[in-house]
């Protein structure tokens, strides 16, 4: 206690006698209390954030000239190079499936592996874009020996009987709506006459777009065309918006029946869209499984059809010739 006491007693006598000297008094008073969040010796004076600086970055960056990209080379000239300095070569179709023969050879792959396509499509429209659709269609040479699951909905007896003849794994009626809603039963296509098909409504959820319709031939009274078709036939679907990726053959096979099968998917395709607009299909790339993607040109693959308007305007034209030789004086023989 006699520490502290002195401490007070040298305070007051050297506050009374001038024997402090300036600033030392400062140091000799008790210790204010300070908090350690808010004790910040050595930083500096914080800014108030101004209003829409993000933006002024932003626009800022904008502001600043764009790297000038390189542009890309058309045709290397050695047979090593990198890839992203040159543009991607095109192909002809003929051309690229020699190519995965040969890539095949010289990598000693699996000589029956399947080709495959990637077919990249404009969905666009005047105003909207064209749904993300599935197709079926009948491949003129078949490469594989897998067979399609057909369950078939009539309540005629006789119709009934012609669909198992023909193929059907499963037919009957509305008895399978309970069961296909509970999934005991699932089939790879379903087709349905037209008196029956009111009744389907329930399941038009549950079966989307394998759901029966005219506009997919899986509604309908021929009952053998209909399932041979979806027995063998080959089925596609778009993927990520605009993209179809599908297999189309065997490498083993010859190149004749590869291209066959592909027009004959890619012609398909090409039906979804209307004729007045552009061609669905902008880009078509072709490989094996073990192989790269080779883009090939479009050049005799895609279906020759005129636009609706240019049909138009030769027919204005046609009639307009046909006006002037009508309106021309017919010359009498002398």
């Amino acid at each position: 206690m006699a520490a502290p006491s002195a401490r007070c007693l040298w305070r007051a006598l050297a506050a009374q006698r001038g024997w402090v000297r300036t600033g030392l008094e400062q140091r000799l008073a008790a210790p204010a209390v300070v908090n350690a969040a808010t004790a910040r010796p050595f930083a500096a004076a914080a800014k108030p954030a101004k209003k829409g600086a993000q933006w002024t970055k932003k626009e800022k960056a904008k502001d600043k000239p764009s790297r000038r990209r390189r542009p890309l080379m058309t045709k290397p000239v050695d047979d090593v190079y990198l890839t992203w300095l040159y543009r991607r070569p095109f192909y002809d179709l003929e051309q690229a499936v020699g190519m995965l023969k040969k890539f095949q050879q010289l990598d000693f792959t699996h000589p029956k592996q399947f080709v495959y396509i990637n077919v990249f499509l404009d969905m666009a429209l005047k105003k909207k874009k064209l749904d993300p659709f599935s197709g079926a269609v009948v491949l003129p040479h078949r490469f594989t020996d897998e067979v399609n699951k057909v369950l078939v909905f009539t309540e005629n007896e006789q119709e009934a009987e012609i669909a198992r003849e023909s193929g059907a794994e499963i037919v009957g009626g509305l008895e399978l709506m309970k069961w296909i809603l509970e999934d005991e039963i699932q089939a790879d296509f379903y087709v349905a006459v037209p008196a029956i098909i009111p009744k389907l409504i329930p399941l038009r959820n549950k079966l989307k777009r394998k759901f029966p319709s005219t506009r997919k031939n899986s509604l309908g009274s021929d009952i053998p065309k209909m399932v041979q078709l979806f027995r063998e036939c080959h089925e596609y679907a778009v993927q990520d918006e605009s993209v179809i990726k599908t297999r189309i053959a065997r490498l083993d096979m010859p190149t004749e029946h590869i291209i066959a099968n592909l027009k004959a998917v890619i012609h398909d395709i090409c039906t979804f869209k209307p004729p007045p607009y552009d061609p669905i299909v902008q880009r078509l790339v072709i490989r094996s499984s073990t192989s790269e993607g080779l883009q090939v040109n479009l050049d005799g693959i895609l279906p020759q059809v005129e636009k609706a308007e240019e049909k138009e305007e030769e027919e204005e034209e046609r009639s307009a010739d046909d006006e002037d030789e009508a309106e021309k004086p017919v010359q009498e023989p002398r």
